[in-house]
């Protein structure tokens, strides 16, 4: 019997490729699907979290400095006139889009609710371009496992399927459709795992950039 398994597992280790290539080939449809759409979903995600970290890493970089120049500047006013039409700091954005506001409406009457109210405002448009993308990765997070799952239980479905055809329970049998299940299984938690660690840190970046702008959208209310 030991030598009946014994030669059984080299026939198959001679005979079978489980390489990556030949597990995608080999298996059927359904499984491909399931395969496509994670190496999708994992390419795409790694597309969003390259481009909010260059985003993040950009827009501390350019409100730290935007923040420097306006509280060493003699005036806003005199700030907002000087500052580049192009200009792309969320912080910039928020501070550019209230004065606007304020010069066009020089009555003094509720300014304070008004600038208020514009500058919440500006805020929530600025985060919600930056947090873009986010409910993908977290989507992608959340699902891709269970998709994976599912590739996993078609593919352990095969192989008992293959081994009530052939009434037969070798290795060579069994092997190529649980190999497909891992693999799909694998691929799912290969796209889950670096998006759910990629959508805490990018909302915990965040979280800290808005407390950033709250802050000194207040302080703006002071002066004016």
């Amino acid at each position: 019997m030991e030598a009946d398994i014994s030669t059984q597992a080299v026939g198959l280790a001679s005979s079978a490729d489980f390489s990556l290539m030949n597990l995608f080939l080999r298996a059927d449809i359904i499984v491909k699907s399931v395969i496509i759409i994670l190496i999708a979903c994992s390419i795409y995600s790694w597309a969003v979290i390259i481009d909010k970290f260059r985003l993040f890493k950009k827009i501390n970089q350019s409100t730290e400095e935007f923040e420097t120049k306006f509280w060493n500047s003699k005036s806003a006013e005199t700030f907002y006139n000087n500052l580049p039409s192009n200009t792309e700091d969320p912080m910039a954005l928020v501070f550019k889009e209230a004065m606007q506001s304020l010069l066009k409406k020089r009555s003094r009457t509720d300014i304070n609710s008004r600038m208020t109210t514009m500058l919440e405002t500006g805020i929530e448009k600025q985060i919600s371009k930056i947090s873009k993308g986010f409910t993908f990765l977290a989507t992608v997070g959340s699902t891709a496992p269970f998709i994976g799952l599912f590739g996993t239980v078609w593919g352990i479905m095969n192989s008992f399927q293959s081994i009530a055809i052939s009434r037969n329970t070798s290795l060579a049998i069994v092997a190529p459709g649980i190999a497909e299940a891992l693999f799909a299984t694998a691929l799912g938690l290969l796209a889950a795992i670096p998006a759910v660690i990629a959508y805490n840190k990018f909302n915990n970046d965040t979280i800290k950039y808005t407390q950033k702008l709250e802050n000194f959208s207040k302080r703006f209310l002071t002066i004016i």
